[in-house]
Order: C-alpha cells, then structure tokens, then sequence
C-alpha cells in the first residue's frame, strides 16, 4: 500500500490511524473499518479527517472492499454504531464555523459513496443522524436485531445535512424519508429492511461480518478496474436520461477493454470457473 505506513497486527495490518480503527485483510484486498472512539462513537472533525485519510487509501491500494463496523457497547451494555456528531465540540463555534464544517461533511462522505471499492456496512446497535447518514454511503447493508435507525436533527433545529435529504430518498423513497426527517422517528431492523434502508439482516455482529467477508472475497476475485467501473456507471447513471445512462454504460465496458481487463478474463475463463483469481494487475482508472 504506496504510501500507508503498515505494521503487522495478528492477520491483519495496522495503517498507522490514530481515532478510527482501519486495518487490511487478504493482501490488502479488503479494508476493515471499525468505529470505536469517544463516548458513543460520535463523528468530529478528528474523525472526518481521518476518513478523507480513508479515501485516499481506498483509491490509491489495491483494496477492493470495504467493511465497516462497530463492536461498542455503552456502560449500560447497548450496543452502538454510531450515535451521531459530535456536537459537543462545536460549543464555541460560529454560525460559519458550523456551515463550514458541515460542507466537510458532505464533501468527505460524497467521496467515500464513489470510492472504487464494494462497501459494506454491517450495522449493530444504534446509527441515529450522522450514522444514518454514513449508511448512506455504503453499497450494501447488513444490520442485527439490535440496530435502530433514525434522523433526530429537525428536533434540534437543524436537518440531516450530509445525505439525509440529499440521498435518503433515492434508498428508501421519497415518502419514507420525509417521515424518517420530518417527524425523528426511530426504527428498527425489520422497518429499516422493508423500507429497503438495510439490505439483509443477520443475527448477530459477527454473522454480519461472516456475512460480509463473503460478499467482500467475491468481489476480490473479480477485475479490481470492472468492478470500479462498474460502480461509477451505476452512480453516474442515476437521474439521467436513458440515452445518457447508455453512453455511461458504453464508455465503462470500453474501458475495460481498452484496460487490457477483458482479454484477461478471456484467456484466464477456465480458472475464473474454476474459482481462481486471475491476476488482474493494479485498477486502472
């Protein structure tokens, strides 16, 4: 990983993060975020900070997954992904200080939504405003019995600014998120599946995350350049017209072409159906 300081940790590498917890498994292939700071996982500038750090990782290695998560328990025992910002240190801050920090936010999370990597979120306890909206930024969701899902910010006089209005809607529609904003109601796993929020649910954190590293091994044997562009195609494709989303779709499959990923996966076809990893060589963009 070019420019990432690593230090072995068990089977995993340590990247040198200091307030979020990211490590790499299977070469590097699939990178591990785990939350696990603070009193209850709240996100601050230290941590937005380090998920710009995040981002950089994720496109500059050869990683091709990511798995997010969270082990923390309150004094009480509850569990807990991420209970939200981290208002407490905006206690001095100027009106500008607080819009300023807030664009952070989008801007931060806008790039970890189109990082070219399969991100999966594997949700255990509760993800209230600023953890929803993270959610958002993730390609597949798995969540526990224990996971509870809501968007408290109208209460507070403000609204979900990093995605709740922006891109809630396009997951769950439009009149779920009107509720899930306007009114701060918070919902369980059986809802947040229903209403398409989360994906699957598990039974348990560490079924998520068995879960996870399955879908996340898959993608590993796939062309780390498809699987990226495939992504972008599909975001970039979002909300525009069909003969657009077309053109998007053509100029992606090219690149795979073009990329020399195609006539890898020809002459490599009898290894890919016999479950091999071919050897893709670095994504190209």
């Amino acid at each position: 990983m070019a420019g990432y300081r690593c230090t072995e940790r068990g089977a995993q590498l340590d990247l040198g993060f200091e307030t979020l917890k990211v490590s790499t498994e299977r070469d590097g292939r699939c990178v591990l975020l785990e939350f696990d700071h603070g009193k209850a996982n709240e996100m601050g500038s230290a941590q937005l900070r380090e998920l710009e750090k995040l981002c950089s990782l994720l496109c500059e290695s050869e990683a091709v997954a990511l798995i997010s998560f969270s082990r923390r328990r309150s004094r009480r025992g509850t569990p807990i992904f991420v209970a939200g910002a981290n208002v407490t240190e905006r206690g001095g801050w100027s009106d500008h200080d607080v819009k300023q920090h807030v664009r952070w936010q989008r801007r931060v999370l806008g790039a970890l939504r189109h990082a070219p990597v399969f991100h999966v979120a594997v949700v255990d306890g509760v993800a209230l405003g600023w953890g929803t909206e993270f959610l958002l930024t993730a390609d597949y969701r798995v969540a526990t019995p224990s996971a509870a899902f809501g968007l408290p910010e109208t209460g507070l006089g403000i609204l979900p600014g990093a995605g709740g209005t922006s891109e809630l809607w396009a997951h769950v529609g439009v009149p779920h998120a009107l509720r899930l904003g306007m009114t701060g109601e918070r919902i369980s796993t059986a809802e947040a599946l229903r209403i398409g929020l989360v994906q699957e649910e598990a039974a348990e954190l560490e079924a998520g995350l068995a879960r996870a590293r399955v879908l996340a091994e898959r993608v590993e044997r796939c062309s780390p350049t498809a699987v990226a562009a495939f992504k972008s195609a599909v975001l970039e494709s979002v909300g525009r017209a069909p003969a657009e989303r077309t053109a998007t779709e053509a100029a992606a499959y090219e690149h795979c072409v073009d990329s020399g990923q195609a006539a890898i996966g020809r002459h490599s076809f009898a290894d890919v159906r016999a479950g091999k990893r071919p050897d893709w060589g670095p994504r190209q963009s």
